[in-house]
């Protein structure tokens, strides 16, 4: 099924409303979770780690660690439980409901692949929206981190 939906995104008819409409759900709908989860995750990360940091006379690196740890480890992977868990279900339960309606038989009986109609947008979109919601997490986490350095440990912000 994944095949046949990645397969679908190239091939005619392209439903370009229903992606705008999916990366709509999918990527401002998102927005706030990841940037909560972003901005806390590089307080957290940063309240956590001045502190050893500092045993070992090494407190100015606690903005590069918190920047290298956000953007190769923790942004990527908190935006994907974040997503996955707030829209997977989502998509997983219109998806559902719309089997149990018989919507998507009718669908066929049309003469419209179900798959190329409500997968493979949703799939497009999730592939957009993924990458920019980690980058605007990341950089919301760098910030995150760069309030708590400044006004708990009185690191400049530099």
């Amino acid at each position: 099924m994944a095949a046949h939906a990645a397969g679908g995104i190239f091939k005619r008819p392209r439903y370009i409303p229903e992606l705008f409409t999916q990366m709509d759900v999918i990527g401002v709908g998102s927005l706030t979770i990841i940037i909560l989860t972003g901005f806390f995750t590089g307080g957290v990360l940063t309240l956590q780690t001045f502190p050893t940091l500092q045993f070992y006379g090494a407190q100015s690196q606690t903005g590069r660690l918190v920047a290298i740890s956000l953007v190769r480890e923790l942004g990527p992977v908190l935006t994907a439980l974040m997503v996955t868990g707030r829209v997977g279900s989502a998509i997983a339960a219109e998806l559902g409901s719309m089997t149990v309606s018989q919507q998507i038989d009718a669908m066929r009986a049309l003469g419209t692949d179900p798959i190329r109609k409500l997968v493979a947008p949703r799939l497009f979109a999730l592939l957009i929206t993924l990458p920019l919601l980690t980058v605007i997490a990341d950089v919301v986490g760098i910030g995150g981190g760069g309030v708590v350095a400044t006004n708990l440990y009185g690191l400049p912000m530099d």
